[in-house]
């Protein structure tokens, strides 16, 4: 059967098909469509895959290697900062290895569309030792994830699914093939493989050494990787996932005059990588995101100034790769681009009218007419946007939770008021633990928790925090005197700004709930939200 898919919506109907019991995932542009596909396809709920979005990337990859430790297929999904998230069990589950098929879709940002850095997650791949597939086009992205399962249980390894923005974002027919039954429930054999004390966890790490041949021999043979002979030997192209349907976007009907070797599997084929080397003058290497195969080709060729990309200044060593600079790469004409009249100019994103978050920057900005020294440490979410003018209200952007840890800091460092700011779905995804540090020192600092019941920034997904955080305020230890719940409206700004002003002058943790829901959520699910809010603060 063909279907008009996106990237992201071809993978995870590969994964249904390939016969997955479940996907855990948290949301993160460019990577939420996948899970949404899945939790919305009448068939996965037909088999009740486990689809249900998780509290943060490490324990959705916990969750997913409890199904495969159970002998059945999983998925689990993130961008490429959430892998930082996961890191610890991503690194160590290489060592246990896996029983049921897992594979970790790992969405890369190049240029930082909605992202905080660029980082390329095949090193994360490579640190762990693992294979690595990177589709080139939305048919690959199918063919690619129903046979990662198959590597995954054959190696007995994770298998990394490497997307980019663009290939997750873009749409293409896609033919699909038949739907595999899921597994029955079945243990590992070796009782000991995922007790990871060190007794056992040297003999995994061996084990793991020992089948790198393996990897590589797996990789030199597949599919995926294929050496395209051309007539003209001046240069020979290694392109890589995406890169290599740029390069043949510049070539009529396809027609490249010189050698290419796509790769879309890692460990790099070596003996491939060698044929180009020996056949051409020079190699010019094609990636979207950082100079990981110019790096390797280097370092395995030893070096020499035949490779070039990145590295060299042929490609722009930011941003993300295109049809157009693969041609300036290639030394075609470039044809200046016409000027973008004002109308269609970039404009920065901004705020829905009516979101809580606007009256809450109001009330900040307020106090901090009063407090010259106010710094406001801020959070991934929509109120990110609190940075850009007309706010301009936050000081900080870092990363997940990081808000009210640099508050503390700060504070810990003699600055007053220090306030931090974050998300109700970011704060149970990596903040509580800062809060409790907090708490424990009862460090002076105000936690405001814009509470707007969803993840609002990539969809309006569920949020683990709905109708919880009161509770989960208390049983961190905050002192009920000093947990304060507020409604960001117009009419309660002066109301607002004294309740504020009232908890920064506290002496110790004080944590205020800006509670409203956000404009997008249905009317259904506001008025569920304010019933769970009712009960939590009764």
């Amino acid at each position: 059967m063909k279907k008009l898919l996106l990237g992201n919506e071809a993978l995870a109907q590969a994964a249904i098909d390939a016969g997955i019991s479940g996907v855990y995932a948290y949301p993160g542009t460019p990577s939420t469509e996948i899970t949404t596909y899945i939790q919305n396809s009448p068939i996965a709920k037909e088999l009740k895959i486990h689809s249900n979005w998780s509290v943060n990337e490490k324990t959705a990859m916990e969750a997913a290697l409890g199904m495969s430790y159970a002998g059945k297929r999983s998925m689990t999904v993130m961008k490429h900062v959430g892998l930082n998230v996961a890191a610890d069990v991503f690194m160590n589950m290489s060592v246990s290895g896996i029983n049921g098929g897992l594979v970790v879709v790992v969405a890369d940002d190049p240029s930082m569309h909605s992202s905080q850095n660029e980082q390329d997650s095949r090193y994360y791949g490579k640190f762990a030792l693992i294979p690595i597939l990177e589709p080139s086009n939305q048919q690959e992205a199918y063919d690619i994830t129903k046979h990662a399962f198959l590597l995954s249980e054959k190696t007995g390894l994770p298998i990394m699914v490497r997307m980019v923005t663009r290939l997750s974002h873009s749409r293409s027919g896609v033919e699909t093939g038949k739907r595999e039954l899921q597994n029955n429930i079945n243990l590992s054999k070796n009782p000991h493989q995922f007790q990871l004390i060190p007794v056992h966890a040297r003999n995994r790490y061996q084990h793991l050494i020992d089948i790198q041949t393996n990897s590589r021999e797996n990789s030199e043979n597949s599919n995926f990787n294929k050496f395209i002979d051309g007539s003209n030997k001046s240069m020979g192209i290694i392109a890589a996932g995406i890169a290599f349907n740029y390069v043949m976007e510049n070539f009529e009907d396809g027609n490249c005059p010189y050698p290419i070797l796509k790769i879309s599997q890692y460990p790099l084929p070596k003996r491939k990588v060698k044929q180009l080397f020996d056949t051409c003058e020079k190699i010019l290497v094609l990636e979207d995101g950082y100079p990981f195969i110019e790096e390797l080709v280097s370092d395995f060729l030893g070096e020499n100034k035949k490779v070039i990309g990145r590295l060299s200044g042929h490609l722009n060593r930011v941003g993300e790769l295109n049809p157009d600079n693969i041609s300036k790469a290639l030394g075609f004409t470039q044809i200046k681009p016409k000027e973008i009249p004002n109308i269609v100019t970039a404009r920065p994103p901004e705020l829905c009218v009516g979101c809580g978050h606007r009256d809450l920057f109001n009330a900040i900005n307020e106090l901090g007419k009063e407090n010259n020294d106010q710094k406001v440490f801020g959070d991934i979410g929509c109120y990110a946007l609190g940075v850009l003018p007309p706010f301009n209200s936050i000081n900080t952007l870092i990363d997940m939770g990081a808000s009210i840890t640099m508050a503390k800091g700060a504070s810990d460092a003699g600055i007053h008021p220090a306030i931090a700011i974050i998300g109700d779905s970011t704060f149970t995804h990596s903040g509580m633990t800062g809060l409790l540090e907090a708490v424990v020192e009862n460090t002076k600092m105000t936690v405001i928790i814009s509470d707007n019941s969803a993840i609002a920034m990539t969809g309006a997904q569920d949020s683990s925090a709905s109708g919880r955080l009161v509770t989960i305020c208390k049983g961190i230890g905050v002192d009920p005197e000093h947990l304060k719940v507020l409604t960001p409206l117009h009419k309660n700004l002066e109301e607002n700004i004294e309740l504020i002003r009232n908890e920064i002058n506290y002496d110790g943790v004080s944590v205020i709930i800006s509670q409203r829901p956000c404009v997008q959520l249905s009317k259904e699910k506001k008025d569920n939200i304010k019933h769970l809010l009712e009960i939590a603060i009764n």
